[in-house]
């Protein structure tokens, strides 16, 4: 399998649950929020429900959709059940790795779906296999689950257990986890993966973005504040703070690209966002253009933005198949170019003799857009401008999103100028880091920003070895 667009970062991952105090169908209202976070992860899904105090579950490779239908969907009866999606960044690409990760132990069952990545798994799956420990999967969640099952055996309650939990781990997570009684939402004290409280009649949910809440008909309560344990059961909902708060350092990526528009996180619109990010980006770098176009589809809302800053027409350039996936099965490494070809489409009538604006979300490595560059412009077009709706990618990610190594960065060893001849346009700039920080309008947080300035919100092991720590907590 190879992907058709090398030049993205990947997806992390999307978690769902809720806790039913109603009539509704746990596994039904969970299959649809998963639908709707379905962009977080296509590679493989999977739901869990708590039947009285047995957790039933089903997971498998593949899109939602194809992974269940009305037969498993009615098997899996419960009052509360969680959902996950799935890219992998940590763990390889197998059903072992599927989430929910479901455990049995003294205390009975616990089920769990994260979205993020430890940077201490290795170390402390290691130290657990030492004592004794037997893991099925590679999955750093897995790790997480051990340590709260083993926790939960010597402590008072399951929130105990919890935050022993997070003082040994070091990462992202946002959790959604089942126990015999209770519905728990958890967020990583910087808060770096997004996880937010929504409501459905009397019955309360927890998603990974608020699309997710729109989908099932729920109402946005709040964001999970970072740090948070938030515990839900038959006496409602009550939560557990951080005794001392972090300044919170929530993924900048979520806006330029990885978050659907229709989402709102940590008190922005993605949508807003992305507008204003193509604002400032038309402002920072002004050209004489005839046709503004997007990159589908994360350069389309941007690439609006572009038009309404500098007055120049807005319109469609490229096409995309849309019954093409993410990956698709090709011959060999050879056939990258009709790869693109078979995703992506030039619109000869509208760019033939046009001075064009492409606008895009990012450059990773560089190839799939020189091709694409090539598409346009043997399209017909004059000039071909291309803008990027962030910083340059220097460093690579360790928090759940799935980057190459730095040396496969292209930002990381070319100028922007030696970027602009290896791509073949007319001229390239890339949003400042400035500019991109002033766009969530309205956040109520702060953000990572490792991958453009290398300077990780804490300390990576073998990070030295990619050629910074920056400035490493």
């Amino acid at each position: 399998m190879i992907d058709a667009r090398p030049d993205k970062m990947k997806e992390e991952c999307g978690v769902f649950g809720i806790y039913n105090s109603d009539q509704h169908d746990v596994a039904h209202v969970t299959y649809y929020g998963l639908y709707a976070l379905q962009h977080r992860g296509q590679e493989s899904a999977g739901i869990a429900v708590n039947d009285g105090g047995t957790i039933l579950y089903h997971k498998d490779m593949g899109l939602v959709p194809e992974i269940f239908d009305e037969v498993v969907l009615n098997h899996l009866k419960g009052k509360m059940a969680i959902g996950h999606v799935r890219y992998s960044t940590s763990g390889a690409s197998l059903r072992e790795n599927a989430q929910p990760v479901v455990a049995k132990y003294r205390n009975g069952q616990l089920a769990l779906a994260h979205n993020g990545n430890l940077v201490n798994a290795a170390e402390i799956r290691e130290n657990l296999e030492e004592s004794g420990a037997i893991f099925q999967s590679t999955s750093d969640s897995e790790v997480i689950l051990n340590l709260i099952s083993r926790y939960r055996i010597s402590s008072v309650n399951i929130e105990e257990a919890i935050h022993k939990m997070m003082l040994d781990v070091s990462g992202s997570y946002a959790l959604v986890i089942l126990t015999p009684q209770r519905l728990i939402g958890v967020r990583d004290p910087l808060g770096i993966r997004p996880l937010c409280i929504g409501k459905m009649d009397n019955s309360y949910v927890l998603a990974s973005e608020t699309c997710a809440l729109d989908a099932v008909g729920a109402e946005f309560i709040r964001d999970v504040v970072p740090g948070e344990v938030v515990i839900i059961g038959e006496d409602g909902i009550r939560s557990v703070l951080p005794e001392k708060r972090q300044e919170s350092k929530l993924c900048i990526f979520e806006f330029v690209y990885f978050a659907r528009p229709d989402s709102f996180i940590d008190g922005a619109s993605v949508h807003q966002a992305r507008i204003e990010a193509g604002r400032r980006l038309a402002a920072e770098y002004p050209v004489d253009a005839d046709l503004v176009i997007g990159a589908p589809d994360s350069g389309l809302t941007a690439a609006l933005g572009y038009s309404m800053e500098s007055g120049i027409p807005y319109g469609q350039g490229l096409l995309k198949n849309r019954y093409v996936g993410r990956t698709f099965i090709q011959p060999d490494q050879s056939q990258r170019e009709t790869g693109v070809r078979i995703k992506f489409n030039a619109l000869k009538s509208a760019l033939e003799g046009k001075r064009v604006v492409m606008v895009d979300d990012s450059i990773v490595r560089g190839t799939t857009t020189r091709r694409i560059v090539n598409m346009i412009r043997n399209a017909g077009a004059k000039e071909l401008h291309l803008r990027i709706s962030s910083p340059p990618i220097k460093y690579p990610c360790y928090f759940g999103i799935d980057t190459p190594s730095r040396k496969h960065l292209v930002a990381s060893s070319h100028s922007v100028e030696e970027i602009r001849q290896m791509i073949g346009a007319d001229s390239l700039g890339y949003l400042s880091q400035e500019g991109l920080l002033s766009t969530p309008v309205g956040a109520q947080c702060g953000f990572c920003t490792a991958c453009f300035d290398g300077k990780y919100p804490m300390r990576v092991p073998g990070a030295e070895n990619e050629g910074s720590c920056g400035g490493c907590a």
